[in-house]
C-alpha cells in the first residue's frame, strides 16, 4: 500500500530513476536496494536494474535503470494485460528462492503491521460521525476481525515468497508485450496469498481503473490452505482501506466524493 503513505520523491531521467527517500525509518532505502538486486540475480528484466546507491546519504538515494512503459492505473486492464501480470506476480513469487525468501524481513504492512493500523484508525474514526453504509460496515468488519484470529496468528502455514508489497496499479508497468513492476520500498517476506489479496484489494483497482478480479485470480492455481487465506486477507485489506478512505480530510479529498462509501460496499460484499 503506497497511496496514503508517499515517502520518497523520483527524478526521472531519459534512461535513469533516481529515487530519493525522505522517511526510511523502516529501512525502505535498503528493501529497495535489496529487491532490486535480488530480482536483477533471480528474474533479470522484471524490475528496474540496479544501478547504484548511497544509502547513507542524507537523502538515501537509489539509482536504477528507467523501464519503458505506462503504469496500468487509470484505465482498462484488459485480458492480455492481466494474463501478463499474473505471469508476472507469479515468477516473481517462484523465482526467488524459498530459503532466500524465508530469510528476509517481513514485508511492510504485513498482517500484524496492518491490523495495527486498523485499529489505531478505527479509534480515531470513533472520533467522528461517518455516513451510515460506513458506520454499518466498519462495524462488521471490526466484529470479523476479532473473530478472525489474525491478530494471535503467527506465521501462515504457507510457503514464504519475495513480497514487493505494494498493489498499486501504477507500479505495474506496461510495454505493450509484458507487465514489469516498480517501487519495491516495502518488501520483504511475505506469501502469495497475502500479495494477491494487496494488488486485488488496492483501491487503485476500481477508483480510477477496470480490473477483472476474477479474472486476474483465475491465473493462480492455489491451494486450499491459500485460498482461505486469501479470503482472509482480502477482508485485511478491505476493512484497512475503508478506514483510510474514511478518515480522508474532506477539504483536501485524494478520491472522489463517495469513495469510501463504495468501498463500504465492498467490504460487505467480502463478508457476507
Amino acid at each position: 500500500m503506497t497511496s496514503p503513505w508517499a515517502t520518497h520523491a523520483v527524478e526521472l531521467l531519459p534512461d535513469l530513476v533516481i529515487k530519493r527517500f525522505r522517511s526510511c525509518s523502516d529501512g525502505e532505502h535498503q528493501r529497495e536496494w535489496r529487491a532490486l538486486t535480488l530480482l536483477g540475480k533471480y528474474s533479470p528484466g522484471m524490475a528496474p536494474t540496479p544501478v547504484e546507491a548511497d544509502l547513507s546519504a542524507t537523502p538515501p538515494t537509489v539509482v536504477m535503470s528507467r523501464l519503458a512503459g505506462s503504469p496500468l492505473r487509470g484505465g482498462r486492464v484488459g485480458p492480455d494485460q492481466l494474463m501478463s501480470m499474473a505471469q508476472t506476480l507469479t515468477t516473481m513469487h517462484e523465482s526467488v528462492p524459498r530459503k532466500v525468501a524465508a530469510e528476509l524481513p517481513p514485508r511492510l504492512w504485513n498482517q500484524h503491521h496492518a491490523i495495527r493500523g486498523i485499529q489505531v484508525r478505527h479509534e480515531r474514526l470513533s472520533q467522528r460521525v461517518p455516513s451510515r453504509v460506513v458506520s454499518r460496515a466498519t462495524t462488521a468488519g471490526m466484529n470479523w476481525l476479532q473473530r478472525s484470529g489474525l491478530e494471535a496468528a503467527g506465521e501462515p502455514d504457507t510457503p514464504p515468497v519475495f513480497g514487493q508489497a505494494d498493489g498499486n496499479l501504477a507500479n505495474f508497468l506496461w510495454d505493450g508485450t509484458r507487465v514489469r513492476v516498480v517501487d519495491f520500498e516495502d518488501s520483504g517476506r511475505s506469501d502469495r496469498a497475502y500479495e494477491l489479496a494487496d494488488v486485488v484489494e488496492h483501491v487503485s483497482v476500481w477508483v480510477d481503473s477496470e480490473f477483472d478480479v476474477a479474472r486476474f485470480l483465475g491465473f493462480f492455481d492455489v491451494n486450499d490452505a491459500e485460498a482461505r487465506r486469501l479470503r482472509e486477507c482480502r477482508r485485511l485489506f478491505s476493512l484497512l482501506w475503508l478506514l483510510v478512505l474514511a478518515l480522508e480530510d474532506p477539504s483536501s479529498p485524494r478520491n472522489p466524493a463517495g469513495t469510501a462509501e463504495r468501498q463500504a460496499e465492498r467490504l460487505l460484499g467480502l463478508l457476507g
